[in-house]
């Protein structure tokens, strides 16, 4: 992605602000895990059987920079190609050290309102 959003709880509706590395947006990733699980998924009125394929992405406690708009988390942004290898495929202790907040000089708000891509 080249940047993402938290609310800002402003009146009298929320405002999102978006995050991202640097004004030109370069990408990044955010970490994520991805299992199989067998059950029962859907609303009661169109529940589905079987086996479905999860996914969630990683959080951490927010840095300043997002802090200041939303205080509970931020997600663990994978910003180099190296990174993103080392999450995919060094052994859980050598890529937890990536599950921390990204330091406040390497992102910044590069928007705030509804998103608004060029034509």
């Amino acid at each position: 992605m080249t940047s993402f959003p938290e609310w800002e709880d402003t009146k009298p509706k929320k405002t999102p602000v978006w995050f991202g590395l640097a004004p030109e947006r370069p990408l990044f990733a955010f970490a994520g895990i991805w299992t199989r699980w067998n059950g029962t998924r859907g609303p009661k009125s169109h529940p589905v059987e079987g086996e479905h394929e999860l996914y969630g992405f990683v959080t951490c406690d927010p840095n300043e920079t997002v802090g200041a708009i939303h205080a509970k988390a931020m997600p663990v942004l994978l910003t180099t190609p190296e990174e993103m290898n080392t999450w995919v495929e060094a052994p859980w202790e050598i890529a937890r050290e990536l599950q921390r907040p990204l330091p406040d000089d390497q992102m910044l708000i590069v928007s705030k309102g509804n998103r608004m891509d060029p034509e």
